[in-house]
C-alpha cells in the first residue's frame, strides 16, 4: 500500500500466480539499490538446495522489499550481495538484533511535521500468542507519518515531501494458510501500520508487508489476521521507541 513501492518477485505472490513457496523475505534499505541484497540470500539459499524444485536444480524464491534512507548519513553506503548473504548466516545464527540495524539503519519518522520533528525509527518486532498459535512480526519503521497518540496533529503548511519514507516489513505464522490466506493476513497487517502511524499508506509511502505460513497449526483465518495486526502495530511502537 502507499505510492512508491519497491519490491522484487511481488507479483508471485498473488493467489492466481503457479509458485505456492516463499524461501526467504528480504528487508533492506538503501531505496532500489538496496534491492542487490536478494541476490546474495539466493546465492546462501541455493548452496543449501533451499528453492522451488525445477529440472535443473531449485531455484531460490526470494521476496524483496526496500524502504527509502538515502537522505541519512551517506547515500552511497547500500546493502549490496554481500550484506544479503551476511544477514542469512545472521538471522540463523540466532536473535535478530533490533533498533536502528539492518534495514532500520537510516529509518526515520514523524517527517510530516518537518524536519525539526523527525525521530530514529529502526527494526521492531513482536509475538502475539493464542494457545499454540503463533504470529510474530518484523517490521522496518520508516515512515512519513508519526506514531498515533491522543493528540491529533494537524497537516502542516507548506510541506516538502522532500523526505524518504516507507515502512516495510514480515508477519510469520505457524498457522496452517493457503496463499488467499497469506493475502488476507498481510492486508490486515496493514491495518496495523494505520494504528501505529498517523498519516499511513502515503501518496510518498512504498508500505509493504509479506505474511508467510510456516507451520501446521490449524486456526481460523480471521484469528491470523487478527494477530497479525496486533504484531504489526506493536512493532512499529517498539521500533520507533526502541
Amino acid at each position: 500500500m502507499g505510492g512508491a513501492p519497491g519490491t522484487r518477485e511481488w507479483d508471485l505472490l498473488s493467489p492466481e500466480r503457479t509458485v505456492n513457496r516463499v524461501d526467504a523475505v528480504v528487508l533492506s534499505g538503501g531505496s532500489a539499490f538496496g534491492l542487490a541484497a536478494c541476490d546474495g540470500v539466493s546465492r546462501w539459499c541455493e548452496e543449501r538446495g533451499i528453492g522451488h524444485p525445477t529440472s535443473a536444480g531449485p531455484v531460490p524464491i526470494v521476496v524483496g522489499m526496500v524502504l527509502f534512507d538515502l537522505m541519512v548519513g551517506d547515500p552511497s553506503v547500500r546493502p549490496d550481495a554481500a550484506a544479503g548473504y551476511a544477514a542469512c548466516v545472521a538471522a540463523t545464527a540466532g536473535p535478530v538484533p533490533v533498533g536502528q540495524v539492518g534495514a532500520g539503519t537510516g529509518a526515520t519518522v514523524a517527517k510530516w511535521q518537518g524536519p525539526d520533528a523527525v525521530l530514529p525509527g529502526g527494526i521492531g518486532s513482536a509475538v502475539e500468542r493464542a494457545g499454540s498459535l503463533v504470529v510474530g512480526a518484523l517490521v522496518a519503521a520508516n515512515a512519513v507519518g508519526s506514531l498515533r497518540g491522543e493528540d491529533r496533529l494537524h497537516w502542516p503548511e507548506g510541506l516538502s515531501q522532500a523526505f524518504g519514507h516507507t515502512t516495510i516489513g514480515v508477519v510469520a505464522t505457524n498457522a496452517r494458510l493457503d496463499k488467499i490466506g497469506c493475502l488476507l493476513t498481510a492486508q490486515s497487517a496493514h491495518d496495523g501500520v494505520a494504528r501505529a502511524l498517523e498519516p499511513a499508506h502515503a501518496t510518498v509511502d512504498g508500505d509493504a508487508l509479506v505474511a508467510a505460513a510456516v507451520g501446521e497449526v490449524i486456526a481460523p483465518v480471521d484469528q491470523v489476521r487478527l494477530l497479525a495486526a496486533r504484531a504489526v502495530e506493536d512493532a512499529i511502537r517498539a521500533a520507533v521507541g526502541h
